[in-house]
């Protein structure tokens, strides 16, 4: 199959810190591909510059479905497929949650009531607290608000980042179980997390990010039996 998104090369800067140098990845249509490393390795960036919240990338090149996005606006990125959760649970907090998912239906043809049904369907808690202030919900009712309204566009390419920071374990086998449905349904998902083991577990293939570079690639299975992954990635000896 043809890939979906392609980054070819792609450096970033901030200021004097070299933050991105030459990453080249791929995700293919119906994958969910994990993207793992340590703090400063360059995750996050990667994720802001495909989505366009960084524009302007120092050298290097972004496709999505053949389409050169590089330095686009992210509203542009936006209305071609690719939708951003970003990390750390941004929801409206005055909202209600249906109100926040009203939000993010504005770049899709199908109806609001039918995303909201299938939002709800994943989320049968949302659904129970649709009139609540989006802000009184627990941490856990959070990310799935977040993760909803970014459904609710119907994405081509769901970007994901850290959806599993703070979350108390059985919530963290939630999201995950979320994750992997959403893939199922259709949805390809290029994945940012701390907990490499759940994240290689749902991903088809991952890449390991150090300082800014890939350091490897491989299918998840291949990654979960690589020794220095279970190492220094998976918390095993």
């Amino acid at each position: 199959m043809a890939d979906l998104l392609r980054i070819e090369e792609l450096h970033y800067h901030y200021g004097a810190n070299h933050a991105l140098k030459g990453i080249t990845l791929t995700v293919t249509a119906g994958e969910v591909v994990a993207l793992l490393g340590s703090n400063g390795a360059g995750k996050t960036t990667t994720l802001r510059c495909v989505s366009g919240l960084l524009r302007r990338p120092s050298a290097g090149r972004i496709l999505f479905q053949d389409e050169n996005i590089t330095a686009k606006r992210a509203e542009r990125i936006a209305s071609t497929g690719i939708t951003h959760v970003l990390e750390g649970r941004h929801v409206f907090p005055k909202l209600t949650v249906k109100e926040n998912l009203f939000l993010g239906a504005f770049s899709t043809s199908r109806t609001f009531e039918s995303g909201l049904a299938y939002v709800y369907g994943l989320f049968p808690r949302l659904k129970e607290r649709q009139e609540q202030e989006a802000g009184t919900l627990s941490g856990g009712e959070q990310q799935m608000l977040a993760v909803g309204r970014a459904l609710m566009s119907s994405p081509k390419l769901l970007l994901m980042d850290e959806p599993s920071l703070g979350l108390a374990p059985l919530i963290v086998k939630d999201i995950f179980a979320i994750i992997k449905k959403i893939n199922q349904d259709g949805t390809t998902i290029l994945l940012v997390e701390q907990n490499s083991k759940a994240a290689l577990n749902v991903a088809h293939r991952g890449y390991v990010m150090v300082n800014g570079e890939i350091a490897l690639a491989g299918t998840a299975q291949a990654l979960i039996d690589d020794e220095s992954v279970r190492k220094h990635y998976l918390g095993e000896e």
